[in-house]
């Protein structure tokens, strides 16, 4: 009997009836994660030192690379370390019941377990490190958190969210030295706008909208 389809034609069939399957695969794993994840914008998570970033950056005006030592160089922005935090408190409010746990990381060596504020599911990708050399502002994607006494979450990272900045960048970046600003930036004329973006050297829209690109 002879062979209805090509062998290219199957291999095309089957391809198109993959497609729906793997639109389903992503659909249920990121209703999964948005109905598992703990946190929602706007509520406060529990830790184990009450730390106002009012007071710390508003305040005391502390940048934000003080404490988040590797933002700049690792995918990970990095949590304060006990080293750091005793490097004021050592001296500052050490018998201050709240720091106790301070103290007994500092005693026993165990780091502290901060808990996260924002957590992306395990097929994301995402690097402090590129978007911080890129332009993208802190105050970006974690808002005024000089004026938190408790961080919360300003918003889901979804990947909408993610898209609209990666399709145009322009108007949604900084110069490097105003990174861990706070205020908002003053608006620059198109001449200036496309003068920044090119010393930024970002990536071709094509490329920063790749799949490839947050999902590895």
């Amino acid at each position: 009997m002879p062979q209805l389809l090509e062998r290219s034609e199957v291999l095309l069939v089957k391809l198109i009836l993959l497609v729906p399957v793997a639109l389903l695969v992503l659909t249920v794993a990121g209703m999964v994660w948005r109905t598992t994840s703990p946190v929602e914008p706007g509520v406060a998570v529990p830790q184990p030192i009450p730390f106002s970033h009012k007071h710390h950056v508003g305040d005391d005006g502390i940048d934000c690379r003080y404490c988040h030592t590797t933002v700049e160089t690792s995918a990970s922005a990095g949590m304060p370390t006990t080293g750091i935090c005793l490097s004021c408190h050592s001296q500052l409010f050490r018998d201050a019941p709240a720091l106790a746990p301070l103290h007994e990381s500092m005693q026993s060596g165990k780091p502290i377990a901060w808990n996260r504020v924002y957590d992306l599911p395990d097929f994301v990708f995402f690097n402090h490190s590129i978007h911080v050399n890129k332009g993208v502002a802190c105050v970006s994607c974690h808002g005024r958190v000089d004026q938190m006494p408790v961080l919360v979450r300003q918003q889901a990272p979804d990947m909408q969210w993610c898209l609209d900045c990666h399709r145009d960048p322009s108007g949604r970046v900084v110069p490097l030295d105003h990174i861990t600003a706070m205020e908002s930036f003053p608006a620059l004329s198109d001449a200036q706008a496309e003068q920044l973006l090119q010393s930024l050297r970002l990536e071709d829209p094509r490329r920063l909208t790749d799949c490839s690109t947050c999902h590895r």
